[in-house]
């Protein structure tokens, strides 16, 4: 079977394992051949592909939930959008979301995924409070921030290396309305919106969209969105399907002059300085979500994304030097996202650091992997790293050279019995037993 990630690049022949619980799921491991769990399939390399390969979609049963607390524990592959659509209404939301609620609670945790809130709340990690897993010799454990806080550690970013995820005790958050409260804020240039992450530093969430087409004194010009939970209103969950892109665009309909016009339109389309708008949560954390299979838009090939965090010590030099690069290879990104972190946790591999992460999208072709290649010397001259969940093409100098405490991580995988039973192309490309 021919399988990819939500990039559609790359791709691979595999077998895919679809058990219906944790005994099944240790079957699979007797086989011998290493494997790596799959999920919805939402990380956008390959960082879950693998010739074989154990899908968890059919892990999705909730096992018990705390009215009084908020405390849920369900199987690794219940999606975000189950949770959501069970637990709104009650008056509960996630603490922390990525901007796709089509991912399961598994793969949130072996991304540890962030959202729009990481300067506040951190990443979704900080709010697990157990998980169980399934160990590369078969045993079944359970690890916390408290009981075997090493595998813990691990496992929460470590990109399923370190044994099947069968389940995990969240943490919700209470909220008393389903909408939210969103101020735009228009920036004229890549200074002005990093002096407006700083200024609303106290905002539950913050996100930006970046023009990384524009060039002199509008270079990084932006759209600074924040957020509040309301704090009256209904407890709802749209029920509206998602509206469907029936075919694969042609490849050369997202060009310079394409992109660009949109641009344009989409910061243009903002007349007013400042506007705050009632919205529901669906609208302001999964925009995207709204159009089914939108990956299709970057046709047959396929397209990258591209995160990378650098430290706010780099100062606005290293954000510059990326921004002019993109504008000059003319390879904009109609779908650039910046945002603000705050501190790093204690996770081996979790991507944020404190500063600012930009993410990008670019159609999978040779001269974008040139460009990318030059973005990742810039990265790493200013001390920042690529985001796993979504790298496709990292090299292993790289990946080791941003990734500190990649040796404990592969101490620790060695502890408890996953060399050999746990691997995937992205693991193997970054130099990993």
């Amino acid at each position: 079977m021919n399988v990819h990630g939500w990039g559609r690049y790359p791709r691979v022949d595999a077998e895919l394992a679809h058990p219906l619980s944790a005994v099944q799921c240790a079957a699979a491991l007797k086989e011998g051949t290493p494997l790596i769990a799959r999920g919805l399939g939402r990380s956008y390399g390959d960082s879950a592909l693998a010739p074989q390969m154990l899908c968890t979609r059919y892990l999705d049963h909730f096992r018990a939930f705390d009215a009084a607390s908020g405390l849920l524990a369900c199987d690794a592959g219940v999606s975000l959008d189950s949770v959501l659509r069970s637990f709104v209404p009650r008056g509960w939301f996630l603490p922390v979301t990525p901007g796709t609620r089509f991912v399961t609670v598994g793969g949130a945790i072996a991304s540890d995924v962030h959202g729009k809130n990481h300067h506040v709340h951190g990443t979704f990690c900080a709010h697990v409070r157990q998980i169980e897993l399934l160990l590369g010799d078969g045993s079944r454990v359970t690890a916390s921030p408290a009981e075997n806080a090493e595998l813990f550690h691990a496992t929460c970013g470590g990109m399923g290396l370190t044994g099947v995820i069968l389940s995990a005790t969240l943490q919700l958050k209470r909220i008393a309305a389903s909408d939210i409260l969103e101020t735009t804020l228009k920036a004229p240039s890549l200074d002005a919106v990093l002096e407006g992450f700083e200024a609303h530093a106290a905002s539950t969430y913050s996100v930006a969209w970046i023009d990384c087409l524009a060039r002199g004194a509008s270079l990084g010009r932006s759209l600074l969105m924040l957020g509040e939970h309301a704090e009256d209103g209904a407890l709802a969950v749209q029920a509206r399907p998602p509206t469907p892109v029936p075919f694969d665009m042609p490849d050369a309909l997202l060009n310079r002059t394409t992109v660009q016009a949109f641009n344009m339109l989409y910061y243009g389309r903002r007349r007013r300085p400042s506007t705050t708008r009632r919205i529901p949560f669906e609208t302001f954390f999964y925009p995207l979500d709204a159009l089914a299979d939108w990956n299709r838009i970057y046709g047959k090939p396929g397209f990258v994304q591209y995160q990378f965090v650098l430290p706010k010590d780099a100062g606005l030099t290293a954000f510059h030097e990326v921004l002019k690069r993109i504008a000059e290879s003319g390879r904009g990104s109609f779908l650039a996202v910046l945002k603000v972190f705050g501190n790093a946790n204690d996770n081996l591999l979790s991507f944020p650091v404190a500063g600012y992460s930009l993410a990008l999208d670019f159609k999978a072709e040779p001269a974008v992997f040139e460009l990318l290649d030059t973005l990742d010397r810039i990265v790493l001259q200013h001390g920042g790293r690529l985001y796993l969940a979504k790298d496709a093409r990292m090299s292993e100098a790289t990946f080791k050279a941003s990734y500190p405490r990649w040796q404990e991580f592969e101490a620790t995988r060695a502890r408890w019995h996953a060399h050999g039973h746990f691997a995937s192309l992205q693991s193997r490309r970054l130099g990993l037993s």
